[in-house]
């Protein structure tokens, strides 16, 4: 009977012992959640995300002011969805990011200011249709460039001036865009100088994808330093992280990053995020063979790729000003349907329920 009594006594407390060591665990693991992406990052530069008005209003804002110090509106300070109509702005989309960024003190980056993509067609042509000439092209980005860098001095540190003004194709230097067709490249040193104009204090950068590659990434570097040498008011090159599980390498990684800084310009990550699939960067039809389960291989994958990646930007931390992630979660992605329509990705730290996922606690133990 006493033996029994012994072993009973044992038990409870082994059972004891148990339930305090999980109750611990998931204090520690409330405690390390509550920390939040920008606090583990404090001493080495400001997390970012790219949102939309939806983003700061709904489920994910409580997760944006926990995690991060610094956003970028997604698409709504485009030229496209701000400046409608020569004559009419769209200012409230792009006000509230302004106003919750101003309310939750962090930083704002402005995004962005001329881009071949989302463009108005009226800045292209005359009341009658017609293609308008160069001088009158510039004059239109002078005075939007102007509306709106003056219309948010108070708030952005930093715009990205020219987006993407580089073509994919090796042979080809300059991207053929309508801007490019009308202006030449002399588009892109006026958009730097009437920027500075608008705001002298305002950081200025130039932002692009596929940085990795070494072609691109040498036509980048030689356009950026032709600028500096013209003396154009260039502060810095966004290196725009869309980027894979297979894609890019750590030798590749440290060779962009140190190609820009050897410039003596601040180099950010703009706009990270990590497929799960393989990079591609033009539309075409979902095959029978594109399965977007997200497998454990996969997850596998995607955390190395993060632990890599944030590894070599910690080594870097002198080098890079800040990091920003495009979207918030796996919840929404501008990679869901692009390129491929109906597929799903998940690119991000948070998952589709907005809670870390495994691979969000990679990149914040180290």
């Amino acid at each position: 009977m006493k033996a029994k009594s012994s072993w009973l006594v044992l038990l409870i407390l082994v059972g004891a012992m148990a339930c305090e060591q999980k109750k611990q665990t998931q204090e520690d693991s409330d405690v390390r959640e509550d920390k939040g992406l920008k606090t583990y990052y404090q001493d080495y530069f400001p997390m970012g995300v790219a949102v939309s008005p939806y983003a700061i209003k709904g489920e994910q804002a409580e997760l944006i002011k926990k995690n991060f110090n610094s956003m970028t509106p997604e698409n709504v300070m485009k030229s496209g969805p701000i400046h409608p109509k020569e004559n009419e702005y769209n200012w409230k989309d792009a006000d509230a990011i302004a106003e919750f960024a101003k309310a939750n003190g962090m930083r704002l980056r402005g995004h962005a200011l001329v881009w071949h993509n989302q463009a108005p067609d009226w800045l292209y042509v005359d009341e009658n249709g017609e293609e308008v000439s160069k001088e009158v092209l510039l004059a239109r980005l002078k005075s939007h460039i102007t509306e709106v860098v003056t219309r948010y001095k108070d708030v952005i540190y930093a715009w990205d001036v020219v987006n993407e003004a580089i073509s994919d194709d090796p042979d080809e230097f300059y991207r053929d865009s309508k801007l490019y067709q009308i202006c030449g490249e002399e588009f892109i040193a006026r958009a730097f100088e009437y920027a500075r104009e608008a705001d002298p204090d305002v950081q200025l950068f130039y932002n692009d994808y596929e940085v990795i590659n070494p072609v691109k990434r040498e036509k980048i570097y030689k356009m950026v330093r032709g600028l500096q040498d013209a003396g154009v008011p260039i502060d810095g090159v966004g290196i725009q992280g869309h980027w894979s599980v297979f894609e890019p390498s750590e030798e590749t990684l440290r060779a962009t990053i140190d190609r820009f800084t050897g410039l003596g310009l601040e180099v950010q990550v703009t706009e990270l995020d990590v497929s799960i699939y393989k990079k591609e960067h033009t539309r075409r039809e979902k095959l029978p063979t594109d399965d977007d389960t997200f497998t454990d291989e996969l997850k596998k994958k995607q955390i190395e790729q993060y632990d890599m990646i944030f590894k070599v930007f910690r080594e870097n931390k002198e080098k890079l000003s800040s990091v920003t992630f495009w979207n918030v979660s796996d919840q929404y992605s501008w990679l869901d349907h692009f390129p491929v329509p109906d597929r799903k990705d998940y690119p991000l730290l948070f998952g589709e329920d907005n809670q870390p996922k495994e691979v969000y606690w990679t990149v914040v133990d180290f």
